[in-house]
Order: structure tokens, then sequence, then C-alpha cells
């Protein structure tokens, strides 16, 4: 029985020892290589003291695990509850005994839980150079263990997000009444491999175990036994499982399954998807062809492969093809030939009198200008179609440009976009004057008048004149001029049926807002653009020549018959009416 005993007596020996003592003997000291490590213990009140004196066993334990040294690693310890104290800095200590010592010497702080503060202190205090962490050109891994039984009572994912933005590693460990959603916020991704938590202070040095696997420079990939079946990357202490290109981990997080790419639905094939080696392929259906963007699909190019007889372009579309005309013009029954639309074939010159008086306002300008800009869209703009000025006016008149400067509808548009607001008072009367003078003069660009082009002035304006109209709007209409009126806000109407042309109801148009005018662009289209068929496609030529005069006499008769008829059969209908009343008497 004595003999047993004494066979027994290291065993017990070994098992009664301090745990800090079985971690040291568990393995040979690691190599982390350079280093720096702070713990930031919670000594709040909430730490019974048998607890803290545990903790206090684990950090002795675990710094006999490590490879101490000014050139190895550097251990810093801070304890925290209401306050932050340092119980030593990085550069305080070479060697392990005095750190232990240091240790053994702390007094809990027993106050709250203010772990947010002691992150913020870590970071600008216990890591700085200073303190003795190495400066960040020397690339020393920078690392935090952050040891609570408790939830903070202050804010630390913000705090906890700074310190990693700056390159400190951040292990978080809770034990026993600790808030599982704190530690994550604080901890490093991954947090299956930062985030510890242990059912209580006797159980903490399972993480010291795992915590020093960490910090060492094993590659347990290349001792085996890991289990991967395609790929085992070992990162500092531990390892995990990969997979080859076109496969997926399994839920044992060691087996490869081959990856359905299509079964995940964003592929975004327009037709259908095939799972490949590498990734998810689009392919299309029967008569179609993939586009460069490996998606979508595009019906093969009939437009090469038939006679389409498409006047501008040719368009497939699955097993057919469309004609499609170019801006300006529209498709014609035939779908096939296209013509111009809207007012592309008259030919007029307009000058546009623009508002520009401190009432309108800046902001309310550029919206002027992009109503002028929409105007000039539906213009046959050239130096044989229409041609446009533009005049600003407040208590000056100023020609942005006038008629015969631009040639294209790019150049006028562009053009009016850089006017810049002049932002005084009204003076609409003025601003008729000048254009009746000098706007349709032929030296600005206006086409003789013996070639009979249709001159047309449109004010627009926001309010009411602060000068007399009444003379130069009529000399206006006496000069043969068509003159349109828009209003917007606080215009009078009885200044703009002054300026504008008879009848009012086709020449005078009103919005309420400048952010609402664009419905009148439909009405000034009707009424600007001259009719189809006059000047349409048509030479200009000298109303004096015998042609003119018997093409305009053919469409002065035809129209006077065109209007005797209806007038026939208005009678007609007049004459019916009266019978129906006779009858019902």
């Amino acid at each position: 029985m004595r003999g047993l005993l004494y066979s027994l007596l290291p065993l017990l020996l070994l098992l009664l020892q301090p745990w800090e003592t079985q971690l040291q003997l568990a393995g040979p000291r690691c190599s982390s290589g350079p280093l720096d490590l702070v713990f930031v213990i919670d000594s709040s009140r909430s730490v019974r003291p048998f607890e803290f004196e545990t903790m206090r066993q684990f950090l002795v334990g675990l710094l006999r695990s490590l490879d101490v040294g000014p050139n190895a690693t550097r251990v810093g310890v801070i304890q925290y509850s209401s306050q932050v104290q340092s119980v030593f800095p990085l550069r305080a200590f070479s060697r392990r005994e005095d750190m232990e010592r240091a240790i053994r010497a702390v007094v809990p702080l027993a106050q709250g839980t203010m772990t947010g503060l002691a992150i913020q202190y870590a970071m600008n205090v216990a890591f700085s150079v200073a303190e003795g962490a190495r400066p960040p050109e020397a690339h020393v891994p920078r690392v935090a263990v952050i040891v609570t039984d408790g939830r903070p009572q202050d804010r630390v994912a913000e705090v906890a997000a700074q310190a990693r933005a700056r390159g400190i590693e951040i292990y978080a460990v809770g034990v026993q009444r600790a808030d599982v959603g704190s530690l994550r916020a604080m901890a490093s991704p991954p947090l299956n491999e930062h985030v510890f938590l242990v059912e209580s202070f006797d159980l903490i040095q399972e993480f010291g175990r795992q915590f020093q696997g960490r910090l060492c420079r094993k590659d347990l990939c290349a001792q085996g036994g890991h289990g991967c079946q395609h790929q085992c990357v070992s990162t500092r202490g531990t390892f995990h499982c990969a997979c080859n290109p076109g496969y997926q981990l399994a839920a044992d997080n060691k087996s490869c399954m081959a990856i359905d790419h299509c079964s995940f639905g964003n592929h975004s094939c327009q037709h259908d998807c095939v799972s490949i080696y590498g990734g998810p392929q689009c392919r299309c259906r029967e008569g179609y062809d993939l586009l460069p963007d490996g998606r979508s699909c595009q019906a093969r190019d009939l437009c090469n492969g038939v006679d389409h007889g498409c006047e501008f372009q040719c368009v497939s579309e699955g097993f057919s093809y469309r004609c499609v005309c170019p801006e300006g013009r529209q498709l014609q029954a035939d779908g096939k030939s296209c013509s111009r639309i809207g007012c592309r074939e008259g030919h007029v010159d307009l000058v546009l009198l623009v508002d520009g008086s401190k009432s309108v306002r800046p902001q309310n300008f550029e919206l002027v200008k992009r109503f002028v800009n929409q105007i000039v869209d539906f213009l046959d703009v050239s130096p044989e179609g229409t041609r446009v000025g533009l005049v600003q006016f407040s208590s000056r008149v100023r020609t942005e440009f006038p008629l015969g400067r631009y040639g294209t509808a790019a150049e006028v548009k562009q053009a009016v976009l850089a006017v810049e607001y002049m932002e005084r008072g009204t003076m609409t009367g003025l601003a008729l004057r000048h254009m009746v003078e000098h706007s349709f003069s032929e030296a600005q660009g206006a086409r003789p008048r013996a070639l009979n082009v249709p001159r047309v002035g449109l004010v627009f304006t926001d309010g009411r004149s602060q000068d007399n109209i009444s003379v130069w709007a009529a000399r206006a209409k006496e000069e043969g001029i068509v003159m349109y009126a828009v209003g917007v806000g606080k215009a009078v109407e009885e200044e703009l049926r002054e300026i504008a042309s008879e009848p009012a109801e086709l020449h005078v148009s009103y919005s309420p807002d400048f952010s609402t005018m664009t419905h009148l662009l439909e009405n000034l289209k009707g009424s600007i653009c001259p009719e189809e068929g006059i000047g349409a496609g048509t030479e200009l030529r000298s109303p004096c020549e015998c042609e003119s005069l018997v093409e305009f006499q053919g469409r002065t008769l035809g129209a006077l018959e065109s209007l005797s008829q209806k007038l026939a059969q208005l009678t007609a209908r007049l004459e019916d009416l009266e019978n129906q009343l006779a009858t019902q008497k």
C-alpha cells in the first residue's frame, strides 16, 4: 500500500500545483515574435475578491508562456472600473519576474464598469510610443486582451472600431455575467477567434490555453490531423479548412462540395444559367447571341441578312426587326420611311425677350433658360430654316445673341445656358422698342422682308412693366411681327394681352409657377410653328415673282372653297334644327 502511495505522489503533487504552473508546464514556451501586448482588466465592484485573485493568477500563468523581452513580447497591464489605472506600461519591465511582482501587488478599484473609457485609454496612451509601444513603421502587432465580467456602463462599439482602425487586434474575454453583444462589438474579426465566454473565473485558464496557441507561430496544418478535404490554411495559433475553386465548405467546416452557382438566384442571366467550374455561365436560347456583358441575349441581327428597306436604321428584335427614325423625324405608315415632325420644316426668325428683373430670382432664371432650350428643341434651327435671337431686359436691355449668330440648335442652347442674370427692374416697353428697332434688322441676322420669312417675337415676363408698353407693342404688330406673351407668377394679364397678337387665346400663355410652366410648350409649339406646307421644304422666293402670286392665289381660292363648303353644311344644319322645332310646336 505504501509503495503504491509513493508511486502516485508525483502525480498528486502535479494536480495540486496552481493552474498557472500547469499552464506553464503544458508545453515549451512559444516564440510569438515581436509583439506589443496590453491586458485590460475589469476590477469593478461586481468582481469578487476571490474572482479577482483567480484573474491575477491567470495573468501570471499566461506571462510564463510568453517570450518576454525588449525585442520580443512587451507586456503592459491596465485595470479599470469607473476610472482607468495603469498597472505598468509596455516600457516598464523586460523581465517576467518584475511583471509578476507588479501584478501580485494590484489592488482592485471596485467601482463601476467603464469599458469604453478603458479602450480609449489603451488606444491613446497604453499603445503610444511614449509608453513603450514600437512605432507603426516597425510593423509590430499590437494586441489588446479585455477581460470583463459585466455589461459596460458606457458605449464601446464606436471606440473599439476606432482602436481596430488604428491596427489594434482586440480579444474580448467575458466571464460569468458578461454581455455577449458587448463582447462582439469590441472584438476584432473573425469573431469566432476573438470572442471568448467562460462560465466562471475558475475556467478562465481555458482561454489562456487557446490564446497561447494563437500567439505561438505553429503550423498546425503541417502537424497533420486537420481533416480538411482540400486545403488547410494556418493562421497564428490556429487553422481553418478551405476549398478549391468551384467548391464550397460544407457544414462540418472540413468537407468540400461543388457549388451550384445558378441556384443562388443572382446570376442575372437573361435566358439560361449553367453552373460550371469557376462560376456560373449564361447561355442564350436558339436564335440569340450572348452580348459582351456575359448576361444579356440579343436576337441574331436580321438586319444584316434581309432586305429590310428601312430609310434610316434597322433594329433586330427577336425573330423580327423594326425601322427607326432619327431625332426630329417620325415613322410613316409603311413602317419604313421617315418624315419630319413638328416645326422642323418651318422658316421663322424668332426673337425671345426674357425678363431678367430681380423679381424672377436666380433659381427661377435658370428654369427660364431651360424652358427656352425646350422651345429650341422643337425648332429646325439653321441659317436656311429657323433663326433664333435672345434679348434679356431688366432696367436696361442687352442682346445676348442676335438672329444671325448661331446656325445649329446645339449652339443656341449652349449660348442660352451661358446667359448671366441681370437682376434689376422691369422695363418691358424698352425691350419691345429694342426688338423693333434692332433685333429684326438685317444687320442682326434677320432675313429681308422680300423673302417673306415670318417674324416672331416671344416676350417672357413675371411681373408688371415699370414703363409704358402700349406704343411699342402696337408698333411691333404694325411692323408685321407676330407677338407671343408668356406670363408667370405675378404677370399682369392686361399687359400680356396688349403685347400679344390677336387672337389673344392663341398668343397668350400663363403659368402660376416657374416649376410648372413646361405645360405651355405644346401650346407654343402649335402656335409658333408655321402651318404644314407653308414654307415647308420650299425655296424662299420673292412674293412679287409670278409663280409666287399664282401659288398664293391657288392657296387662297382653295381656302375660300373650303370655307364655303363648311358654311353650306352649317346652313343645312340650322334649317334642319328649325324644322325640328316647328314640328315640336
